[in-house]
């Protein structure tokens, strides 16, 4: 790539407020633009984020991006002595705003953007740090409940015939059954739960998700993909629906115009920035 700004990468550590040790990339450059948030989908490593984070910083000088490992997956593993069980609603009430305090150190009071995958996306109104952002780019947002899909018999087998056996009788689920990297088996036991009801976590009246989702005004792009299975425009409207107060506007990608097949995850593939890549970041850099 054609770099304009100077870019560097080093890998950092950082805490929750229940002390958990998370591990995240951050990319600083000598740019003003804005700083941004890469929240992941659910049991997806920080690195497939790498390419468009660089992007970035390098080629539409933000000041920085942070990509970060939500704690039991990837580099963030549950350290030697921690008692509490991991569950995937930590992800958003601990990691996702220790994650925007540790991208806040490195240029307080500065511009802040997020962009959010899938459980990225569900992460802005749960993490309860909305306002910190000016604008929130999600990319295939969606709830988990499997009859939203366009595999259902599939994803609840998956999630409840096979991930769920496995989580009680192991306490991990591995990556090799086709729904990300290995999971703690209390992650993924929830993460399921939620799944089989047709309103997801926003019928767990722990969660207190519609009223959180309410809270939130901070203006939404929201990405789906034709080809994605999961992320399908009911599953995303089962999602968005709940943003009462938030400005949202919502785009759909086909392969056609893509330039190849997108899915669920594809997005951040760097063959696509010229085609799905540059659109998106005209919008989140105010440029439209």
């Amino acid at each position: 790539m054609d770099t304009r700004y100077a870019i560097t990468s080093r890998e950092i550590r950082f805490n929750t407020a229940d002390q958990f040790p998370l591990t995240g990339t951050l990319f600083s450059g000598n740019g003003n633009g804005p700083l941004a948030l890469i929240s992941s989908a659910a049991a997806v490593p920080r690195t497939i984020y790498t390419r468009f984070a660089e992007h970035l910083v390098a080629d539409h000088g933000y000041r920085a991006a942070l990509t970060y490992d939500y704690r039991g997956v990837a580099r963030s593993p549950v350290q030697p002595g921690w008692r509490r069980p991991l569950l995937m609603r930590d992800w958003a009430l601990f990691d996702m705003p220790a994650a925007v305090d540790a991208l806040e150190r490195e240029a307080p009071g500065h511009a802040m953007v997020g962009i959010g995958q899938s459980f990225g996306s569900q992460v802005l109104a749960l993490g309860g740090r909305a306002d910190r952002f000016d604008r929130y780019l999600m990319v295939a947002p969606m709830t988990g409940h499997w009859a939203n899909t366009n595999e259902p018999w599939k994803v609840f087998a998956l999630m409840n015939l096979i991930g769920v056996p496995i989580a009680m009788l192991t306490g991990n689920v591995p990556g090799w059954i086709g729904l990300g990297e290995t999971l703690p088996g209390t992650v993924f036991r929830e993460w399921s739960r939620w799944g089989r009801h047709p309103e997801y976590f926003f019928a767990d009246p722990s969660m207190n998700a519609i009223h959180r989702f309410g809270e939130v005004t901070t203006t939404i792009l929201a990405l789906g993909m034709t080809d994605d299975p999961w992320g399908t425009p009911r599953a995303q409207q089962a999602l968005l629906k709940h943003y009462t107060n938030a400005q949202i506007e919502t785009r759909w990608h086909a392969p056609g115009e893509a330039g190849g097949k997108i899915g669920h995850l594809g997005f951040f593939r760097q063959t696509f920035r010229d085609s799905l890549w540059a659109p998106a970041i005209d919008w989140l850099s105010l440029r439209r």
